[in-house]
């Protein structure tokens, strides 16, 4: 087999070689400066090329070296709290060689080969063990980081010992194979799992509107489309913060540097709420802004895929943050384009779909081959131009995830955040998520839940009828639906991000807002009955204190009062 070549054509992104015999994703080294590249087509004697750094001043004629490896990333301690490009290079060691702007054609390993880590063995000599089984742990950070049995290797343990090593270093001698902590993995190539589970317990954000509303599974994929400005990142971020996943790998694929600067200014200063520390001390960053190479884009998304498998194989529960999607798609576009493949619905290639459907399904909760469950839980946001939720990626995202959170400008200008409009957004994880909630929060809840959503559903309705002849002409009943519907919206699907309170609110605290505002809605009722006017019950004062309590230091407390003055106000009403 041939390994070296030369280039033939140019096309931006995309180079034509011939003189080599390469796979298909094998990854080339391009051109004098040995710029990195994967074959994504082959037509007989030619290899088509997509190369993931800018190919200015690259010509016909330059060599091109077939590795015969595909696109694979370093798996072992070091990689929290690393910051990567698409291709697995670490942005902070290339800066220290060559200040803010990376030249083209360097390279440096994923992990830190000089560092050493100590090594605990959980498994003896004599031991008969399996691939993806735990054989050792490594502090890193506030986590354990497992060393694991390298996929495709069983049998005994010849030797295993404590100590320092350098992740190239033997670890352990496993049926005459030397095992180190460092592993080698095909991006494109999902890690193996011993069985996936049905999706059936919820991932905790502490945002009301998805918790309650439109909760996602644990090992299950959610998409947030929406146009610029209505808040994709900044939820993303938070449920990066406070969702209970135990490793966080956010992607920025495409996105604007500016908003990168800000995740990774941000990311190294947030105190974790789950342990203390900071939360960059549990995460992965791979950042992909939008002016550098589009082709690495493709290969960012299968990058943090692949190290939160790892992750996963651990026994860990997984958050991905994708920002965004979108713009891997018209990556894609581009390099079909230049392909000269035949377009599909506007412009983007015919295999879009498949591809998505590729990286949002290798999402799942699962036996792990390590004997332990693990998750990794998906969610994508995508930037639809204008906020149409009708072009190709939007509609292709929404036919495989299962959880759809829509963004709407309508509500970012009411300045009602988080934008999550309740009347077009859906979960199709409620039924297996039902029983859960009726053990883990109150058997009431999913009724609480319905309850709340038919009120927001009726005040749509009756908005039409305020809208031609105004609030006045309904009857009671109605009035005190819209207000309750009202409460619903301000008190409880309202959020503020930035509030060192009113971030994170547990299961436990939605439960008890949602009662209180389904309790004043039934207080509301019999005060009616009781000949009460319309206003004084609209204007109670209780109403204020519970819109306030949420940002209270002692929320809980401050909920517990709420509770006795709507008693007692309503009392005084007649209630």
């Amino acid at each position: 087999m041939s390994t070296e070549g030369v280039i033939y054509r140019v096309a931006g992104p995309v180079v034509t070689a011939t003189g080599i015999s390469p796979k298909m994703y094998d990854v080339v080294h391009v051109g004098n400066e040995k710029l990195m590249g994967e074959v994504i087509k082959i037509v007989g004697e030619y290899s088509i090329i997509q190369v993931y750094e800018d190919t200015d001043n690259v010509k016909p004629g330059e060599p091109v070296t077939n590795t015969g490896k595909p696109l694979s990333v370093e798996l072992g301690p070091g990689l929290l709290e690393s910051v990567y490009d698409g291709i697995q290079r670490p942005l902070p060691v290339l800066r220290d060689k060559m200040g803010d702007f990376i030249y083209r054609g360097v390279s440096a390993p994923g992990l830190d080969h000089e560092k050493k880590w100590d090594f605990e063995p959980t498994v003896k000599e004599g031991d008969t063990v399996s691939q993806g089984q735990i054989i050792g742990i490594v502090q890193e950070g506030p986590m354990e980081h497992k060393i694991m049995v390298p996929i495709g290797l069983n049998g005994k343990v010849d030797s295993i010992k404590a100590g320092s090593y350098t992740i190239d270093e033997t670890v352990a001698v496993i049926d005459g194979t030397d095992v180190c902590m460092v592993q080698y993995w095909p991006v494109r190539n999902p890690r193996p799992v011993e069985e996936k589970y049905q999706p059936d317990i919820p991932l905790v954000t502490g945002l009301r509107v998805l918790d309650t509303m439109f909760p996602l599974a644990k090992g299950g994929a959610a998409a947030i489309p929406g146009a610029f400005g209505t808040g994709k990142t900044v939820t993303q971020q938070s449920l990066a913060k406070y969702s209970d996943a135990e490793i966080v790998v956010y992607i920025g694929c495409g996105e604007r540097g500016n908003e990168m600067t800000e995740v990774l200014t941000e990311f190294p200063e947030l105190e974790d709420p789950r342990t203390g520390m900071k939360l960059m001390k549990r995460t992965v960053l791979i950042a992909n802004t939008s002016n550098m190479p589009v082709a690495a884009r493709e290969a960012s998304v299968y990058t943090g895929m692949t190290i939160a498998e790892y992750f996963r194989d651990m026994g860990y529960n997984v958050a991905l943050m994708a920002d965004s999607t979108s713009r891997w798609a018209e990556a894609m576009r581009e390099i079909s384009s230049r392909l000269e493949e035949m377009p599909g619905e506007e412009g983007y290639p015919a295999y879009l779909a498949g591809r998505l459907s590729e990286f949002y399904e290798r999402a799942a909760r699962a036996k792990v081959l390590s004997g332990g469950d693990g998750s990794v839980s998906v969610i994508g946001a995508v930037s639809p131009p204008g906020g149409d939720l009708s072009e190709p990626v939007t509609q292709n995202t929404l036919r495989i995830v299962r959880v759809f959170w829509a963004l709407d400008t309508k509500l970012r200008e009411r300045r009602h955040f988080p934008t999550i409009n309740w009347l077009t957004s859906y979960t199709m994880y409620d039924k297996q998520l039902l029983d859960w909630f009726k053990a883990n929060v109150a058997e009431d809840y999913p009724a609480l839940k319905a309850w709340a959503m038919k009120t927001l559903q009726k005040e749509a309705e009756l908005q039409d009828v305020v809208q031609m002849v105004g609030s006045d002409s309904l009857p009671d009943e109605q009035k005190i639906t819209l207000e309750v519907a009202k409460m619903i919206r301000e008190i409880f699907l309202q959020q503020n991000a930035y509030d060192p309170v009113d971030c994170y609110c547990p299961l436990s605290r939605q439960y008890k807002m949602l009662t209180l505002i389904k309790k004043y809605s039934d207080l509301s009722e019999k005060a009616l009955q009781a000949g009460a006017p319309v206003d004084k019950i609209a204007y109670l004062p209780v109403r204020t204190r519970f819109n306030q309590s949420k940002y209270e230091p002692k929320v809980d407390e401050e909920l517990e009062a709420v509770d006795k003055d709507m008693d007692q106000q309503f009392a005084e009403l007649g209630a």
